[in-house]
């Protein structure tokens, strides 16, 4: 009969071997790496160290996991304390099936994780894998159509217009340099900006936007320049990639470039310079290759004289600027760009175009637009929205118009009503501000971001003067 010391003694034996000879197997298998409850590498197999192109040891440890593999999953493991026991791993260009497993104390507590490589792909999982690679492979055909579908939103056909001014800039557009485009808010900046990158070498890689201005100063950073995994309380646990990273090969769009605060603008100089970013909380900084197109209504050179925007920033984004005129300066174009806007209007609900007659767009003539485009483009929406008929004249317009006549009907809902009294007051304070946006926000009580929505939304317009 076996005693009880006999038999914990016969067990710690074995323990000890068994974990002995898993520790050598895991030393000496295809790669291993182990990490803390943080994710950073506390240890990292040799097998591994080559495989990710390092030389030592020290060129991974204390590194998070993501820096070295960016869809690593090891943080999941860390995070919920459950084994992700099979999964495949691609590296240069060999598959591994690997395993995941969380480490914990005495105590049950998870306090890391180690990952290790079972086997190499072998005859048996080789049909698994093609599968996986078929799958693979449709994703980027899908993922290459909506990236295309996206770059070309809009091309120079869309830049409406016979003026002198128009024609300029589409010559102007043509150009493959960093691109300054100045302008009252509501010109069209973001469209040309699209075109531009339409007619470009790189038309079919990403077209990534931003709006400034619309950021709070606080989240600019991160979004622009991305964060890595843990860089400030909230940020995702995996990390994640800014504007610019997403922007790579492709062109980034810099909307009320003006409102960017002094310290983003030395990290953007930067990217502007050597063609990398360094993303926040991060110490490493990645290689990038896009073109830059900035937009603004303010006036740079004033900001610069004055030390709220840096000169060296200024002259790197003012390589080739193009002004688009406002809307009062080429009403010759108002007969070309009312088509096109009730075209694209009729596509988006599958109707036939509604026509606009003389008397109509004399009376779009006599409008002062400050809004431009965008106040022009809302305003011929509402008029198809809530009339009825072929053709849109003076009558179904002037509703929708700046002081309309007393003939106009009632709000129908509590929100028009509202929406109607919003729109006037944002009006009457534009005008009392001389179109100044900043000022303008302060006299209503609302931040400048608010205010810049708002005027998008009513296709209203002002400037930063």
């Amino acid at each position: 009969m076996n005693h009880p010391e006999h038999v914990l003694a016969h067990l710690t034996f074995w323990r000890k071997e068994i974990s002995q000879q898993l520790a050598e197997w895991i030393e000496h298998c295809d790669g291993a790496v182990a990490v803390d409850r943080h994710a950073r590498v506390v240890w990292i197999s040799k097998p591994y160290l080559e495989a990710l192109g390092l030389t030592r040891p020290e060129d991974a440890l204390g590194r998070h996991i993501l820096e070295l593999t960016p869809h690593s999953q090891m943080p999941e493991v860390v995070e919920t304390g459950r084994p992700i026991l099979l999964d495949i791993w691609t590296v240069s260009e060999r598959s591994f099936v690997i395993s995941r497993v969380p480490l914990k104390d005495e105590h049950g507590e998870v306090i890391g994780a180690l990952g290790f490589v079972l086997y190499e792909s072998s005859k048996h999982i080789k049909p698994l894998l093609a599968k996986f690679a078929r799958l693979q492979s449709q994703l980027e055909c899908t993922q290459s159509a909506l990236l295309l579908a996206r770059s070309n939103k809009y091309t120079l056909a869309d830049m409406v217009g016979h003026s002198s001014a128009m024609q300029q800039l589409k010559r102007a557009a043509r150009q493959d340099s960093t691109v300054l485009l100045l302008g009252e808010t509501g010109t069209g900046k973001e469209l040309l900006a699209h075109a531009i990158h339409a007619e470009s070498a790189r038309t079919g890689k990403p077209f990534v936007a931003i709006n400034v201005a619309a950021i709070p100063d606080s989240l600019l950073e991160a979004e622009l320049f991305g964060a890595a995994a843990g860089a400030y309380t909230g940020a995702d646990r995996k990390g994640r990639l800014g504007k610019i990273q997403l922007a790579d090969g492709g062109t980034l769009f810099l909307d009320e470039i003006g409102d960017m605060p002094l310290n983003l603008q030395a990290k953007l100089l930067r990217v502007l310079q050597e063609k990398e970013v360094e993303p926040l909380g991060s110490n490493r900084v990645c290689p990038v290759d896009l073109r830059v197109i900035a937009a603004t209504s303010a006036d740079l050179p004033r900001r610069v004289a004055d030390g709220s925007f840096r000169a060296d920033l200024y002259y790197r984004l003012n390589v080739l600027p193009l002004t688009l005129p406002p809307l009062r300066q080429r009403l010759d174009d108002l007969p070309s760009l009312c088509e096109f806007i009730l075209a694209r209007l009729a596509e988006k609900t599958g109707s036939l175009p509604r026509d606009i007659d003389a008397a109509a767009l004399a009376l779009l003539r006599e409008q002062r637009w400050p809004g431009n485009l965008r106040q022009l483009r809302n305003t011929l929406e509402q008029a198809v929205a809530m009339t009825d008929g072929d053709t849109l004249g003076a009558t179904e317009l002037r509703p929708f118009l700046p002081d309309p006549s007393p003939a106009a009907p009632p709000a129908r809902t509590l929100a028009d009503a509202v929406a109607a009294t919003e729109r006037q007051m944002i009006q009457a304070a534009l005008a009392e501000q001389q179109g100044r946006v900043v000022d303008a926000a302060r006299q209503l009580g609302v931040s400048r971001a608010t205010l810049y929505k708002k005027l998008a939304q009513y296709g209203l317009g002002g400037h930063e003067g």
